[in-house]
């Protein structure tokens, strides 16, 4: 609870020109899912083509499954993206219908695909699922908003949709389907059997203390989303995934609080503190076995009795040997630790078992546990309803581009025009930076393809059967290189795809070739400016601008956290304003979870912009506050003395103080200054008020350390110890 983690490494290289995969793993599942989508998208498309002579059924039968199958970050494995397609057919088929209907009119049109933009987008933040089909789901909008306008055709349009969707769920549940991965689930369990055995192993003594936490902090950032694969990761907006995420961000807090504590513990450990390891063993194994479905969920009831009784026999033993201080500082850390296992047992007994109220658990940390789902699925949405959200900005962005380019296209009557939006939906990026590098490869890579579409055309003429001949081994090398190369290889490479299957469904010429270049960098300028004019930054401006909010929204909640452990009471008239500072607390801390998703989503700047800031400390200090809020104030006792109520106001002000310093991005350094606990005042003060005067000081510390860690460079704590 009140330690910092270490912060994560950077993000990845962003990949642009060659086919060179970062590992073989990566390139074998690209081929595994080229043979899927080719399978599905040709087994419609030559019979509708051939046999029925139905194009605009066989256009649909071809383009349904490259949009769920390649264009989709579908997630999980081949089961869980068959059901993921399933469930998305509905929404296909009514912006099908919505996109016929509104291809009268190019204004018509245009509203819609700015409407329809905005809202797949926005809406994506509710869960995997969703985010994964966005893509299919604006193309099939894409493709039907385009004239002719021809309501005659949406029942083949509609058939296509059925056979596309039904050929891509049997690929994806029966052909070289994607392997099982490993679950956040167990990941979590996997972490509390480590954190079982290495108690065992400490209160033995025969367990390395440094050895123990370098085992226990790697466990930990196993736990982190950005080492999880993105289908596997509880993101979604449901009471399930948001307690497996709180159960995740709760042992992974335990895991790095165990690791701090394992090179400081002495043998023999205290015997109230060698009963509470020996409890919590017990409780994670418990855990464990029950998020892998082999036992009953146990609750959180059993760690809150050890921790009540562990608060009130804690403390300094007569006869001590060692230093008073030192000791109550690892007993502190133990409690803090017992606090991220109580949070981790409630968490996971909500994602395994039924909903159910936490009576011990203040209710804003589980907040969502009686919530309806169409609740919580609002509740997500409404917090990125606002400017400063990069949701928000992305569906403006998105949404802005797609009516632009639908604009541009029906205005200047373009041939296949919604390639410009094909091109502008696949270009864009959340920076402009991003943007510019994709669209200058998929540039070289539009014209090069072009260029040999346009050979390919004049030699072969209008002899189909070599179009129907080569639309399979081209669609499976540029379904495998595209997602492997970059936007240069996808893009030329789809050209060919495009151009054969097109020759298949009416007589085409070189003419077909200049088209796509034109609406390629059509859609790609259009692309660009967007990324200019809206939000150009991306996820950087926002991350600066969402953690100097959440700093700022932290500062009078660690105020009136230590007021009320001080002194057993707060001031009434500051407990609106406490009130009020926790529910802010929680959205920007929601909001800058998103930020920093999105920006380790984003290709690392040239030149660090942000003054070597780690915001995954800046986070941190905002989840240590609230945890601090939550916990801190039940531990009563005899009142504290004036000079340590004078020592824990003042210690306050200073992290206070820091905290709003802190807040003006990119600061020069963030010193703080703590003075030491008033001399005797530890001798002075009973079980467990002594205690609990030390649990003030480590968290004090702790969010001390954060500050300093997030700021960057030239930032100190003067008097800190850890």
């Amino acid at each position: 609870m009140w330690h910092r983690e270490r912060p994560e490494g950077h993000a990845r290289s962003w990949r642009t020109a060659l086919p060179t995969p970062s590992t073989r793993a990566e390139s074998v599942g690209a081929a595994r899912r080229a043979v899927r989508v080719t399978v599905a998208a040709v087994v419609g498309f030559y019979p509708a083509v051939h046999l029925l002579d139905r194009p605009v059924f066989a256009l649909y039968t071809l383009f349904v499954p490259v949009a769920f199958g390649l264009l989709s970050p579908l997630p999980g494995a081949g089961r869980r993206r068959a059901g993921t397609v399933l469930r998305a057919v509905p929404a296909a088929a009514a912006l099908i219908t919505l996109g016929t209907y509104l291809a009268a009119a190019t204004w018509a049109a245009t509203l819609g695909m700015l409407l329809v933009g905005f809202v797949l987008v926005t809406g994506a933040s509710i869960g995997p699922r969703v985010t994964g089909v966005v893509p299919a789901l604006q193309l099939c909008y894409i493709l039907a908003c385009f004239p002719p306008y021809a309501p005659g055709t949406l029942w083949d349009r509609l058939a296509g949709l059925a056979v596309g969707a039904t050929l891509t769920i049997l690929c994806e549940r029966l052909l070289l389907p994607e392997p099982e991965q490993t679950s956040y689930r167990s990941r979590v369990a996997d972490g509390l059997d480590l954190a079982a055995r290495s108690l065992h192993d400490l209160l033995r003594g025969g367990a390395d203390g440094r050895e123990t936490a370098g085992l226990l902090r790697a466990a930990g950032r196993k736990l982190r989303f950005s080492r999880t694969a993105a289908g596997c990761r509880p993101t979604g907006a449901g009471a399930k995934d948001r307690a497996l995420a709180q159960a995740g961000y709760a042992t992974r807090r335990f895991l790095d609080l165990l690791a701090v504590l394992a090179p400081l513990l002495r043998a023999p450990v205290d015997l109230p503190s060698a009963m509470l390891m020996r409890g919590l063993a017990t409780a994670c194994a418990d855990e464990a076995a029950a998020l892998r479905g082999t036992r009953p969920t146990p609750g959180p009831e059993r760690v809150e009795e050890m921790i009540a009784q562990y608060a009130a026999v804690r403390g300094v033993p007569p006869g001590l040997r060692e230093d008073p201080h030192a000791l109550l500082r690892r007993q502190s850390t133990l409690l803090a630790a017992a606090v991220s296992a109580v949070t981790a047992s409630a968490a996971a007994a909500l994602a395994t078992g039924p909903r159910r109220s936490m009576p011990g658990l203040p209710p804003e940390q589980f907040w969502y546990a009686g919530a309806s789902t169409p609740r919580l699925w609002w509740g997500r949405i409404a917090d990125h309803l606002t400017p400063r959200s990069v949701v928000f900005q992305n569906a403006v962005r998105t949404a802005s581009g797609l009516a632009l380019a639908r604009l541009v296209a029906g205005s200047l009557d373009l041939s296949h025009g919604f390639w410009v939006l094909l091109g502008m939906l696949t270009l864009g990026r959340t920076t402009a930076g991003a943007t510019w590098s994709a669209v200058r490869s998929a540039a070289v890579g539009t014209l090069i393809g072009s260029l040999a579409a346009g050979a390919l055309l004049i030699s072969a003429g209008d002899m189909t059967e070599v179009y129907a001949a080569l639309l399979v081994p081209m669609a499976l090398v540029a379904f495998w290189a595209g997602p492997v190369g970059g936007p240069a290889w996808g893009q030329g490479l789809f050209t060919l795809v495009v151009s054969t299957a097109f020759a298949q469904l009416s007589p085409v010429t070189w003419e077909l070739a200049e088209a796509r270049i034109v609406d390629v960098l059509t859609g790609s300028a259009i692309g660009l400016l967007c990324g200019v004019l809206a939000w150009p930054a991306g996820a950087r401006g926002e991350m600066r601008r969402s953690a100097a909010a959440l700093f700022r929204a932290t500062a009078p909640l660690i105020r009136v956290t230590v007021e009320r452990a001080a002194t057993g009471h707060s001031a009434p008239d500051t407990r609106a304003d406490a009130a009020t500072a926790l529910r802010r607390t929680m959205r920007y801390w929601r909001t800058a979870h998103a930020s920093y998703a999105q920006l380790r989503a984003e290709p690392p700047p040239r030149h660090a912009a942000d003054n070597g800031a780690d915001w995954l400390a800046a986070l941190n200090h905002g989840s240590r506050v609230l945890v601090g809020t939550y916990w801190l104030p039940w531990s009563q006792g005899t009142a504290w003395p004036s000079d340590a109520v004078s020592w824990a106001r003042e210690a306050t002000d200073e992290v206070v103080s820091a905290t709003l310093r802190a807040a003006h991005f990119p600061p020069d350094g963030v010193t703080v200054r703590l003075a030491p606990l008033p001399p005797g005042v530890l001798t002075r003060l009973p079980a467990p008020s002594v205690s609990h005067l030390v649990d003030v000081e480590v968290w004090l510390h702790a969010l001390a350390s954060d500050l300093t860690t997030a700021v960057g460079p030239g930032s100190t704590v003067e008097g800190g110890f850890w």
